[in-house]
C-alpha cells in the first residue's frame, strides 16, 4: 500500500518556520487545500530568537515567488537595503584597514579572471574598485535603485537588512492571508512515534494530537523533533569557528537624518568582531567574541566603546553561539530547517539563506509517497552538509588570511589543527592559480561562488603568483572589462539616490509593482 506525502507540519515559527510555510505553500499552491495541507504549529509562549537581520539578494526571488509586494516588505519590516559587507581592521588591525564583499560579480566574470590582470597592473587601486562599482555605491551611501524602478529589480545587486522581530509576523499574515497554511498556537508536549520510527504525531497542550506525513522541526536550538525525539546528534565545529557568545544592542540614530549604512559593517576586535546594520529606524549592533580568550565583561567594554557615548547605558542582550550543525538533516519523516539544523556565527548572514535553501529543496523534490522519501532524504542531507561544510569554509577563511598577532584569537586561528583539510588545500592551490567559477566552484550546491573568495582573498592582501606570459592572451579583454567598470562606476554614482532618502520614498510613494 503507497502511502502518498499530503500533510505537511511544521514545528516552531520564527523566520525559520513561516519562510519555509511560505515557500512550501507557494510552490504547491495549485494543490491546496484540496489534496495538500501545510500546517505550522507555534507555541505561544516562546519568544522568536529575533537577532538575525541580514540577508542574501536570494531573499528577493524567494519573496517575490511567494507573492510578496516589496514595498510591502520595507514599510511592515523596517528593511533597508544591503549591498554587502565591509570588512574592518581584519587584516593588520589598523584605522584604515578594510575591504568589501560586495555582492556585484566582477565586471565580465564569465569572460575573464580579473585577478592576475588586477595583480600585475592594480597601480594601487583595490581589487573591489577595479573589477566592480559597488565598493564605491557603498561608500557614498547610494541606494541600488531609483523610486522608479521595478519591485526586486535594481540598478546593482542587492539583499535586505531587516527586523527580524518584525519579519516573522509579516510572512505569518502572508502565509495564512495568502497562501492557505493553517496557524495552530500550541505547545508541543511530546513527539509521538509509531512503531516503524517514523514522526506519527505531536502532542500539544492547546490542540491534541496533530498529524502530519511529513515533519519539519523549526523548534530552534533545541530541536525537539530530529535531535530529541530521534537522537540525531550535533556536529560541534568550536574548534574551527572560536566565537561562542554574542552580546545584542540596538542603537537609535542621532537624527531622523542619519545616514542609513547600505552594507552590513563588521569591525574586528581583540577577540572576535562587532556587527553594525542599519535599518531606517535603528542600528542593530552586536558583539560577536570568544569567551575562550576574553571575559564577558571585556567584551562589554569593547562594545561600549564602539557605541560611543550614545551607547553607555543601553541594555545588552546575551546570546550563547554553539558553532555546528545536526550530523544529519532529513531523518526518516523529519527535517530540520533553521536554528534546529544547526548555527554558525553571523559573519555572512548565511543564517536566513540556509533557510531559503532548505526549503526549496524541500518544496521542490516533495516526496510523492512515504516510500520514496528516503532517497530524497540522503540527496537533502549530502547537499546539507556539503552546504554546511563549505560555509564553514569561507568563514574561515576572514581568519586564516589575517596578518594579525596582537591576541591570542587571531594568533589560534592561524593553528593548522583549527584549519579544514579542504581550505589548506585551496590556499595552497591560490598561490599560484586565483579562484574562479570554472575550477573548484562549479557545482550547483556551492553557496559561495568564486567571486566572494576572490573579494576576501584578495581584499586581505592574499597574493598569487602571476607569470608575466599567462597575461597576454586575454589581455585586451581584461583592460576591457576594467575600462567598463570604470564607466559603470561614473554612471551608477552620479545616477542613484542617498540611501535614506530612497527609502522614505519607498515609505511615502511604493516601488513600482512587477
Amino acid at each position: 500500500m503507497v502511502h502518498p506525502v499530503k500533510n505537511i507540519v511544521i514545528v516552531g515559527g520564527g523566520t525559520a518556520g513561516w519562510l519555509t510555510a511560505g515557500i512550501i505553500a507557494a510552490r504547491h499552491r495549485g494543490r491546496i487545500p484540496h489534496s495538500f495541507t501545510v500546517t505550522l504549529v507555534e507555541s505561544p509562549n516562546t519568544p522568536i530568537i529575533g537577532v538575525g537581520e541580514g540577508t542574501w539578494p536570494t531573499l528577493r526571488s524567494t519573496l517575490k515567488t511567494m507573492g510578496v509586494s516589496e514595498t510591502d516588505f520595507f514599510r511592515e519590516c523596517d528593511a533597508a537595503f544591503k549591498q554587502g559587507a565591509r570588512f574592518n581592521r581584519w587584516t593588520t588591525g589598523a584605522a584604515d584597514d578594510g575591504y568589501y564583499h560586495p555582492l556585484v560579480l566582477p565586471e565580465g566574470f564569465a569572460r575573464v579572471n580579473l585577478v592576475p590582470h588586477w595583480l600585475a597592473n592594480g597601480k594601487g587601486q583595490s581589487f573591489c574598485d577595479t573589477v566592480c562599482p559597488q565598493g564605491v555605491i557603498c561608500d557614498e551611501n547610494l541606494g541600488p535603485k531609483s523610486i522608479t524602478t521595478a519591485e526586486y529589480e535594481g540598478a546593482a545587486n542587492y539583499a535586505y537588512h531587516l527586523d527580524a522581530g518584525k519579519f516573522a509576523p509579516f510572512l505569518q499574515r502572508h502565509c495564512c492571508e495568502t497562501l492557505g497554511v493553517r496557524h495552530v498556537l500550541a505547545d508541543v508536549r511530546q513527539v509521538l512515534l509509531a512503531e516503524d520510527g517514523d514522526i506519527r504525531a505531536i502532542d500539544t497542550e492547546q490542540a491534541g494530537e496533530i498529524e502530519g506525513d511529513l515533519f519539519i522541526d523549526c523548534t530552534g536550538f533545541r530541536s525537539l523533533l530530529l535531535g530529541d525525539a530521534l537522537g540525531v546528534p550535533f556536529k560541534d565545529c568550536g574548534d574551527i569557528l572560536f566565537c561562542d557568545t554574542a552580546l545584542a544592542v540596538q542603537l537609535p540614530y542621532e537624527s531622523e537624518s542619519s545616514p542609513v549604512a547600505t552594507h552590513t559593517i563588521s569591525t574586528a576586535q581583540s577577540a572576535g568582531w562587532i556587527w553594525d546594520i542599519g535599518l531606517p529606524s535603528r542600528r542593530g549592533i552586536g558583539h560577536v567574541y570568544s569567551s575562550r580568550h576574553i571575559t564577558q565583561e571585556e567584551a562589554e567594554r569593547e562594545l561600549r566603546a564602539y557605541l560611543g557615548p550614545a551607547g553607555a547605558d543601553l541594555p545588552l542582550r546575551k546570546l550563547d553561539i554553539r558553532s555546528g550543525h545536526r550530523e544529519i538533516f532529513w531523518k526518516r519523516n523529519c527535517v530540520a530547517v533553521g536554528l534546529a539544523a544547526g548555527f554558525l556565527e553571523p559573519l555572512e548572514a548565511s543564517a536566513i539563506v540556509l533557510v531559503e535553501l532548505s526549503a526549496k529543496m524541500i518544496a521542490e523534490q516533495m516526496p510523492a509517497c512515504r516510500e520514496v522519501m528516503d532517497i530524497i532524504a540522503r540527496r537533502f542531507n549530502e547537499t546539507t552538509s556539503y552546504r554546511w561544510g563549505r560555509i564553514i569554509d569561507f568563514l574561515k577563511l576572514h581568519y586564516v588570511l589575517t596578518k594579525r598577532t596582537d591576541s591570542a584569537f587571531w594568533r589560534d586561528n592561524l593553528l593548522p589543527e583549527t584549519i579544514p583539510d579542504r581550505l589548506q588545500d585551496l590556499l595552497h592551490l591560490w598561490r599560484y592559480q586565483s579562484p574562479w567559477f570554472h575550477d573548484e566552484f562549479d557545482r550547483i550546491e556551492e553557496v559561495f561562488p568564486a567571486a566572494s573568495y576572490q573579494y576576501v582573498l584578495y581584499g586581505m592582501g592574499f597574493r598569487t603568483e602571476v607569470a608575466p606570459e599567462a597575461l597576454t592572451p586575454e589581455a585586451a579583454v581584461a583592460m576591457q572589462a576594467i575600462r567598463e567598470n570604470s564607466r559603470q562606476t561614473d554612471r551608477l554614482r552620479t545616477s542613484l539616490p542617498r540611501h535614506r532618502e530612497l527609502l522614505r520614498k519607498i515609505r511615502d510613494y511604493g516601488l513600482q509593482p512587477v
